[in-house]
């Protein structure tokens, strides 16, 4: 879901200090939490210890010695060691002009990640630039080692402090304390979203409406109506204000609103109702004094969609290289524990609606297939679209092992490396399944399906239908090889703990 943050520029003042309200009167101003300074702060020193380290490492593999020159042609002669004290520094400027520590985006989906690549990236290209201009003799070695290693660390080093940032949320630590203002139906929308988002940072503690909890929020306590919001907020010791909409929410009480939380220092979150956009499809348009939002169209062409099968080729290719022997001893498992076919080929509907065999390793007795439709009457689960069947009888024991760990699924490769599907990307569904489709869900087809995807990795088999197009949509709409990657690391992590939605 896609929120936007409204910053309000003031004067910072200490701790309890009192202002004026937005009527003139004097109110207590109630700090927001301090914790996403902190926390940027300990991203900093980190960020120096993983370069420094990189830089270390890189000199005792790819120079001559620390004090050794760097020399070019009219120009003053360099130590190694300086040369490396210059492109570290470089790194954390640029680290710091992406924004890579912004609290905005810090332990957010993939932007944070987004924003350490291009910056390292750029430092890479600056560096190679300069090089090359000034014939320096630096070590091409050295620019070979110390980007990638570097990269790497930094990337290792911010899921490390993601993890620990989730640990804390969930014992209920470094969270935006938060209250939704609006109608009851979009309250209860973006408070359900937020809430079933493990991580999304934010705990709502009530809501500020014009109709009680009976109009669709029960669970939330209700702070107020929308005429007294400030006096809600004069109460409520919160930490962000997300405005969901609203017919009552009118410029004027906007304005009120903006002064109220710009007086109590609280973050200003407005929540439009087009939902499930990333923040790189939206742009800031300011026309005639309004801060219009413009969204941008979801396109797979041209050099995007070439990038994501360059990505699938080379990386299909090395997986099957890598996991021949693992191909090897399944097929030797399956042939003993009985007869019948290792490889097991199923019509599925793949980009644009085509149809193409899918291939998995067998995990299911001979006769699987004609026992479905039986089975899914006696479930009670015949008309919808993702066909389960629980405690399926049909999976052998070595299947059942298979199908925890994922590794059914391995000769997709096959399917990847010729085209017909992604490494990542919606699952592939049954014509049966497809013909089931309203017109949302149809927008699953725009892209080939993949290997994994969103909902594989955020609770398989345990979401309803309803959030895994949900999840699926929300990929085709904001495709991006960084999210790809992601999905990818977080797939191998569902492979080898898959947990109990793993069927």
């Amino acid at each position: 879901m896609a929120v936007i943050v409204v910053e309000i520029e003031r004067e910072q003042t200490d701790v309890g200090a009192a202002t004026l309200g937005s009527g003139g009167v004097p109110v207590q101003r109630a700090r927001r939490g301090a914790w996403p300074r902190r926390y940027a702060s300990r991203l900093f020193y980190s960020d120096v210890i993983v370069i420094v380290l990189t830089l270390v490492i890189s000199s005792f593999v790819a120079i001559p010695g620390l004090f050794a020159s760097v020399s070019w042609p009219g120009g003053p002669r360099l130590s190694y060691l300086a040369a490396l004290v210059i492109v570290g520094i470089l790194w954390l400027i640029a680290l710091d002009a992406t924004d890579s520590r912004d609290r905005h985006i810090v332990g957010h989906g993939a932007d944070e990640y987004r924003r350490i690549i291009n910056a390292s990236v750029v430092v890479f290209a600056a560096t190679v630039a300069i090089v090359f201009f000034l014939g320096m003799s630096l070590s091409r070695m050295l620019v070979a080692v110390v980007f990638p290693i570097g990269l790497l660390l930094l990337l290792f080093s911010r899921w490390m402090w993601r993890q620990w940032l989730r640990r804390r949320q969930r014992k209920g630590e470094y969270l935006h304390r938060a209250v939704l203002i609006g109608e009851p139906s979009k309250v209860q929308h973006v408070a359900k979203q937020i809430r079933r988002t493990h991580g999304s940072g934010y705990q709502i503690v009530g809501v500020i409406t014009n109709k009680g909890p009976s109009a669709g929020v029960p669970d939330i306590d209700v702070l107020g109506d929308i005429a007294h919001a400030e006096a809600a907020l004069e109460d409520a010791n919160i930490d962000a204000l997300i405005i969901v909409g609203s017919d009552d929410l009118d410029p004027d009480t906007m304005r009120r609103l903006g002064y109220a939380v710009s007086d109590r220092d609280i973050q200003l979150i407005m929540a439009p109702a087009l939902t499930d956009i990333a923040g790189p499809r939206l742009h800031n348009t300011p026309v005639a004094g309004l801060p219009l939002v413009q969204v941008d169209f979801p396109r797979m062409e041209g050099a995007q969609r070439f990038t994501k099968r360059m990505f699938d080729l080379i990386g299909s290719s090395l997986f099957l290289v890598l996991l021949l022997p693992v191909f090897l001893i399944v097929a030797i498992a399956i042939r003993i524990e009985g007869p019948g076919k290792i490889f097991y080929r199923q019509e599925r509907i793949g980009r644009g609606g085509k149809t193409f065999g899918m291939r998995k390793f067998r995990s299911m007795i001979a006769d699987a297939d004609d026992q479905l439709d039986t089975l899914l009457d006696l479930q009670g689960s015949s008309d919808k679209p993702l066909f389960k069947i629980n405690d399926d009888p049909r999976i052998t024991r070595v299947g059942r092992f298979l199908r925890r760990h994922s590794i059914d699924e391995l000769p997709q490769l096959i399917n990847v490396f010729r085209g017909e599907m992604s490494l990542v990307g919606p699952r592939p569904q049954r014509d049966s399944e497809v013909a089931l489709y309203d017109d949302i869900a149809h927008r699953r087809l725009l892209v080939k399906p993949g290997m994994s995807g969103l909902w594989q990795v955020s609770g398989r088999s345990a979401l309803s239908w309803e959030e895994t197009i949900r999840l699926d949509l929300y990929y085709v709409e904001n495709w991006s090889l960084t999210q790809d990657i992601i999905i990818l690391f977080r797939t191998v992590r569902a492979v080898v703990a898959p947990g109990t939605s793993a069927r």
